[in-house]
């Protein structure tokens, strides 16, 4: 018998076990039905409490964490799942805005690993789930560590008998772990090219991927949409006999002032149950699409009011406790904390960290950082191999503006989880923004000395963006 986790980092470096950089991942790793017959062999941990499920390719992490710090100020014991990490990988698996006990992490760990290790083969699981695991099997595949991540998830939500969990999407939605949820109301961010290679080529082809965690007579609360995506959640929801409440059909969101210090902006929507005609709020985060992201997560919150409220189950106990009001979200989204988030780590020069990793995301972070600090600052930039550097090139460095927008660009690595090629990042934009400009430093560390020592000596402001994984190695230095 195995020693038991005595903590959380012990668990945590056993699951590393799982991380098959080499291997890559082939169509065979995605597999819900694989992920259903592990919780199976956990007692179903994700039925332990109601959940809200989000997905999307831009913005989902920072709706997550909105929805987590409402619930939590709600007086809710809510788990949250997000990825990636920052600082500390328990900011994945968080209860109430801060980590689970120790004894939790221990606990469940102690559960899986047992599962893993002793449970996976035996006759608890009929012979046709048995094979999911079977290597020599053409279908079969040794448990993920994105599958056995999610089951850890939900295990310490159990037994931390939460009310609620708030999860997040890791690739997709349709094949994705944590698409065994059947929740209170699903969320879709922004559809954007991304993950090509496994979610397909286009944006219907994408929206089609998250569109899977509609789920039959469950509400969809869904961000503003390209048409070519809108389309396709709409023919799904009508499949799956889904309300559908669009933003900003539903809403109206006015008034938005972006400082450094955040974000302030009123929100009203057509029909209200929690907001007066039009409520003000304050996020601690900079950027317009914060204000976005805030609206969306407030009307799931609305979704949820509305569409529970007479049903005679657990989930109707939340509603009908009348918990959530305009109060109660805006003290969540006041006390908001959610790293590399247009974050300042420094003062003089000063230093702005943020995980935009699509061309999207990254032109709404380097408008918000422009628009608050300048133009000419300097820019660290690394992104993973599958990412289109040249549509962020031509974004850092547009064609047609007035002033450049970086009076440095440094390349580097963006960590070692995510496969990437800085020199390729760099010859990209080389061509773009000129040499002269450009610089390749390799190691982070080095790259963030030298974008400190030049803008100190120039007076010029920094960001560091293009990965979560970049930003999470500059953080540490800080």
């Amino acid at each position: 018998m195995a020693v038991k986790f005595t903590s959380s980092e012990e668990v945590f470096r056993w699951l590393s076990n799982f991380i098959n950089l080499e291997k890559g991942q082939k169509p065979k790793s995605f597999r819900i039905d694989r992920m259903e017959a592990l919780s199976l062999l956990a007692g179903n941990p994700h039925k332990c409490a109601p959940s809200i499920h989000i997905a999307g390719s831009k913005g989902k992490g920072s709706v997550t964490g909105m929805l987590a710090a409402i619930l939590t100020a709600a007086g809710l014991r809510a788990a949250r799942y997000m990825s990636p990490h920052v600082n500390d990988i328990r900011e994945r698996i968080c209860l109430d805005g801060s980590f689970f006990n120790e004894d939790i992490y221990c606990r469940a760990g102690d559960e899986l690993r047992d599962i893993v290790e002793a449970r996976l083969h035996d006759s608890s699981l009929p012979p046709s789930a048995a094979s999911l695991f079977d290597t020599a099997s053409p279908d079969g595949c040794e448990p993920t560590y994105w599958e056995l991540l999610t089951l850890y998830f939900f295990l310490c939500a159990r037994y931390a008998k939460c009310d609620i969990m708030a999860v997040e999407t890791g690739l997709g939605g349709r094949l994705d772990s944590t698409n065994i949820l059947d929740p209170l109301v699903s969320v879709i961010t922004l559809i954007e090219l991304e993950h090509t290679n496994f979610l397909g080529g286009t944006i219907a082809q994408i929206a089609g991927e998250k569109a899977g965690i509609i789920k039959q007579g469950r509400p969809v609360v869904l961000a503003k949409q390209r048409c070519e995506a809108l389309e396709v959640f709409r023919k799904k929801a009508q499949e799956m006999n889904s309300p559908l409440y669009c933003l900003p059909e539903i809403s109206q969101l006015t008034d938005i002032n972006v400082t450094s210090g955040g974000t302030s902006f009123s929100l009203s929507f057509s029909h209200s149950l929690l907001l007066r005609t039009s409520a003000s709020f304050t996020l601690p985060i900079p950027g317009k699409v914060q204000a976005e992201n805030a609206a969306l997560a407030i009307a799931a919150i609305e979704v949820i009011s509305k569409e529970i409220s007479n049903t005679q189950t657990r989930e109707s106990m939340i509603a009908s406790q009348k918990i959530f009001n305009e109060d109660v979200i805006r003290k969540g989204l006041t006390n908001l904390k959610i790293p590399a988030r247009f974050e300042k780590i420094n003062e003089t020069p000063a230093f702005i960290i943020d995980g935009a990793h699509t061309p999207e995301s990254l032109s709404l972070c380097i408008e918000t950082f422009c628009s608050l600090y300048g133009e000419g600052g300097v820019l660290i930039f690394g992104c993973a191999a599958d990412k289109d550097a040249a549509a962020m090139a031509r974004i850092a460095h547009p064609a047609d503006a007035a002033h450049s927008r970086f009076g440095k660009i440094i390349i580097t690595t963006p960590g070692t989880f995510k496969a990437s090629d800085p020199a390729l990042v760099y010859e990209t934009f080389v061509k773009i923004a000129g040499e002269e400009k450009v610089s390749l430093v390799r190691d982070t560390r080095e790259a963030a000395a030298q974008a400190v020592s030049f803008a100190k000596e120039k007076e010029l402001p920094v960001l560091g963006t293009g990965s979560f994984y970049l930003v999470s190695e500059i953080r540490k230095l800080f």
